[in-house]
């Protein structure tokens, strides 16, 4: 790997790696989506993808992740990212749950999520999970060579105002591929002092840098807390949110989708 502004540039045998473990991340979370039905305690999601995960000889790569103690993320209604999987939260008729989750494959990680709807949903709850991933599909279309990180994060944060909804401003997208976490952060929001499409400074995107792209976007309000067990985020006024995640590889001519269950054979 290279760098550019302190971002790993994968070449062409790590950006497969990286589709493989992308591929497995989503065929493991069309599974659990599959299984979203009233009467589910959320736990039975960890014990789903976990199962997977062996069955494919991978590793969950949240598991353990500066000590988080189970293999996926599995954030319901009010709760943003990282709730805990529990056998006392079962999924009622009109929960959102959200569903995140990777794998790391031969030293490289995959990472996405997306919301799913237990049952009928709300008008207003679908609005959100469709908004949301409305943003992640215009982050991906400007995550292009000639463009900047602050880009995708102008895309995500025009559309999802527009359509009245609030972007969580704590929480952020970012580089990944040996490690879970890499450079640069992709924010959902343009940072203050910046201009429409991007800010100066900003990194400017080169093919072969691979990011995770995650908008995550509330009903009422941007502010969240966590939780007491120093994970669990929620929206301060406990209104919906959602979340919505892709890994991408940025090519010559655009971003390449890696988290697609057909980049996975089984």
């Amino acid at each position: 790997m290279k760098k550019f502004r302190g971002v790993f540039i994968k070449n062409e045998h790590e950006i497969e790696l990286m589709r493989v473990a992308n591929g497995m991340t989503a065929t493991i979370l069309d599974e659990l989506v599959a299984n979203v039905r009233p009467g589910v305690p959320t736990i039975f999601f960890d014990e789903l993808a976990r199962k997977m995960c062996k069955e494919f000889g991978v590793r969950p790569n949240f598991l353990g992740y500066s000590g988080y103690p189970f293999a996926i993320c599995c954030s319901v209604n009010e709760t943003v990212i990282h709730g805990f999987p529990s056998e006392d939260i079962i999924l009622k008729e009109g929960d959102i749950v959200s569903f995140d989750m990777g794998v790391d494959y031969k030293g490289f990680n995959g990472d996405s999520a997306r919301t799913a709807f237990c049952g009928e949903v709300s008008a207003e709850a679908k609005h959100l999970s469709d908004v949301t991933k409305t943003c992640l599909e215009l982050g991906i279309a400007a995550a292009k060579p000639g463009n900047n990180v602050y880009a995708i994060s102008a895309a995500v944060q025009r559309f999802a105002e527009s359509e009245g909804l609030h972007v969580i401003r704590e929480f952020v997208g970012h580089g990944i591929g040996a490690s879970l976490h890499e450079k640069p952060e992709v924010p959902n929001y343009v940072p203050r002092g910046g201009m429409e499409g991007g800010v100066p400074g900003g990194v400017p995107l080169k093919p072969g840098m691979v990011l995770a792209i995650e908008p995550m976007l509330a009903i009422g309000t941007h502010e969240v807390g966590i939780m007491s067990d120093g994970w669990t985020v929620k929206t301060r006024d406990r209104s919906l949110a959602a979340h919505w995640e892709h890994t991408v590889a940025i090519r010559p001519d655009g971003a390449e989708i890696l988290s697609l269950s057909s980049n996975f054979s089984g």
